[in-house]
């Protein structure tokens, strides 16, 4: 199966174009960040995505750009951002060629974007040299072993997955790509999914085939919800925890040169 296309993906956003039905992120974007001073500072996301981060990034009083290659993806962001009162850069590019002068960004971060090359290294060497020497990279993908990651491959060999073809990564591999890449690891992180894939799956598939219309969040049981945030956060503390995230992620610094 082909790599992702810009018709993949200006697919993707037409049909997404109420941000409502897209599912966030649970702040694991940001949780990795808001300890960075972007104040005043100059940060790009690479892959723009719906958005979300970007536009809470700005409310911080970072000078926010988005880089994507698909026109469709601002069309999702540009309303959030005129709701919001706040001014964010769009800009339609190849994220291997970035229309961006070498060292021009505190932060740049981007995520579900890395797993639709076959070779990350090109992306990779083009963040370290769009990211200021000092400044930091961000990069957030899914991960390996979860059961998100066997129903895709699945798809895939029924070329019947959204986005072409597409990989995903341990918490382990990232570094070492980090690394590799000429950054140095600061953390790593990540995060479930909430809802959990299978209520996801279950909601999508009823809607395509027009059976019903599930919430786009359960119900939560009495008591449940706040156990199960519980049991969450004990076991993001624990070794295991990582290895069962769905989404990884890698913080990391390009050296002071």
């Amino acid at each position: 199966m082909r790599e992702s296309t810009p018709g993949h993906w200006d697919r993707y956003w037409r049909e997404r174009h109420e941000i409502g039905e897209v599912y966030d992120n649970e702040d694991r974007i940001l949780r990795e960040v808001r300890d960075l001073p972007l104040a005043g500072r100059r940060v790009l996301e690479v892959g723009a995505g719906s958005g979300r981060d970007s536009l809470e990034i700005a409310r911080w009083g970072a000078t926010v750009f988005l880089l994507d290659y698909v026109m469709s993806a601002f069309e999702v962001i540009r309303p959030q951002a005129a709701a919001a009162g706040l001014r964010v850069e769009c800009v339609c590019g190849d994220a291997l060629r970035p229309p961006f002068r070498e060292g021009a960004f505190t932060l740049v971060f981007h995520q579900g974007l890395l797993e639709h090359f076959r070779d990350p290294r090109p992306l990779l060497a083009q963040n370290r040299a769009l990211t200021a020497p000092g400044g930091w990279c961000l990069v957030d993908v899914p991960q390996r072993w979860h059961p998100y990651t066997l129903v895709k491959h699945a798809l895939i060999a029924l070329n019947r997955w959204f986005a072409g073809w597409e990989t995903e990564y341990s918490p382990g591999m990232l570094r070492r790509r980090m690394e590799q890449a000429g950054f140095e690891v600061v953390r790593t992180g990540g995060d479930w999914m909430v809802p959990g894939f299978l209520y996801r799956s279950l909601r999508y598939a009823l809607q395509r085939a027009r059976i019903a219309r599930l919430p786009k969040y359960p119900p939560e049981a009495p008591g449940i919800g706040p156990l199960a945030r519980r049991v969450r956060e004990r076991l993001r503390r624990t070794r295991i925890g990582p290895a069962t995230f769905a989404m990884v992620n890698v913080l990391a610094r390009r050296p002071l040169e």
